[in-house]
């Protein structure tokens, strides 16, 4: 008789049982994103798209993947999972609706070193949410137990989004024009850029996350940090399906100076004036608190603007009031100009704390 160990998959780490357990918690999530083309059910080898039952007639597809970066880190160790499954949604949705596709369906990848399901549950919770959100269907993932790979505690998300855009609709940048107007869709907070920045102030600064924050005495700060990223999609489909707008930057890493010139065409520059909207509270005091130059602002934070729309000029006030009514707060925050492919963001004294007329250039 042997007297030899028999090792077993739970003995190294992998519980199989609390991953179909997860599993099965989280089929419903899926579901409540079914859309037309998807009935979001859980559990096959892939996930199947019907796109002539989403009405598409002559469509190219458009596909993205993204994370949510360090933003992770602080939601890890503050226990704070309930938004950052939005924010993942939206970092792929909103790099989809800038290019004029509508997203479809969604794959989520979601590591750690030891499963624990009612962590994962939280997060999955939240990227059904932003799905329902953008309006696509959750139709498959990957949930991978991977013991030895992470600290304890610790996860890591991707995301991959698909959407479909019919072939005369492609937003390209192509149509945009010298004369043409920059509208500024507003953000909801830091987004899910500049964390790495935010969690060095954090810990340079001794910030007490569970305290109400410096600048807003109504808000716990560590609340304010993880405010869920924007999804724009809802508010943008209709005025891209009736063709008003030209070209649309997704301000993510980068920021206005670097994401902006992503869909211009040479020969054009964009303008934008910092004093034609107001900096948020958050922006200013982690300004303040880093002693951030008006420049490394432009090209690190969002400095309050999620997304930029350019549209003809003599559609700009209507499209600025459609997507008001859509509830976006929205700004006209400068104009295209003839010159090298590229962004300017200009400000006068006091405006971002400046101490003299300011302007940041980065040509693409």
């Amino acid at each position: 008789m042997s007297d030899q160990k028999n090792y077993t998959y739970a003995q190294a780490g992998v519980s199989i049982a609390a991953g179909n357990a997860l599993v099965r918690a989280i089929g419903p999530l899926a579901k409540s994103t079914r859309r037309a083309g998807a009935d979001a059910d859980l559990g096959g080898f892939g996930g199947v798209f019907d796109l002539k039952a989403a009405g598409f007639t002559d469509p190219l597809l458009v596909a993205a993947n993204d994370g949510v970066g360090t933003k992770l880190k602080l939601a890890i160790d503050h226990d704070a999972h309930d938004g950052v499954g939005v924010d993942l949604v939206a970092m792929c949705a909103n790099d989809l609706i800038v290019q004029g596709a509508e997203p479809l369906f969604f794959l989520d990848y979601y590591a750690s070193g030891k499963l624990v399901p009612e962590t994962a549950e939280r997060v999955i919770a939240s990227i059904a949410e932003g799905c329902r959100q953008a309006g696509c269907a959750l139709i498959g993932g990957e949930t991978a137990e991977m013991p030895g790979m992470y600290a304890e505690g610790d996860y890591d998300l991707a995301g991959f989004c698909v959407g479909a855009v019919e072939r005369d609709r492609l937003l390209d940048g192509s149509a945009i024009r010298p004369g043409d107007v920059l509208l500024g869709l507003g953000s909801t907070g830091v987004h899910s850029n500049g964390f790495s920045l935010v969690r060095r102030l954090a810990a340079d600064k001794g910030w007490k996350m569970d305290r109400p924050a410096l600048f807003d005495q109504e808000v716990i700060l560590l609340d304010a940090l993880m405010a869920p990223t924007r999804i724009y999609v809802q508010s943008l489909l209709p005025q891209l399906r009736k063709g008003n707008v030209r070209g649309l930057a997704h301000i993510t890493g980068g920021g206005l100076l670097e994401n902006v010139p992503r869909v211009l065409p040479q020969g054009c520059h964009a303008k934008i004036d910092a004093g034609s909207w107001p900096l948020p509270r958050l922006m200013a005091f982690l300004q303040a608190q880093g002693n951030i130059e008006p420049e490394e602002m432009a090209r690190t934070f969002n400095c309050g603007i999620g997304m930029v729309a350019v549209v003809a000029p003599e559609l700009a006030e209507s499209v600025k009031d459609a997507l008001y009514a859509a509830g976006e707060e929205v700004f006209a925050i400068g104009t295209v100009e003839a010159g090298e492919r590229g962004c300017t963001v200009f400000g006068p004294t006091e405006v971002w704390s400046a101490r003299s007329d300011w302007s940041a250039t980065h040509n693409a």
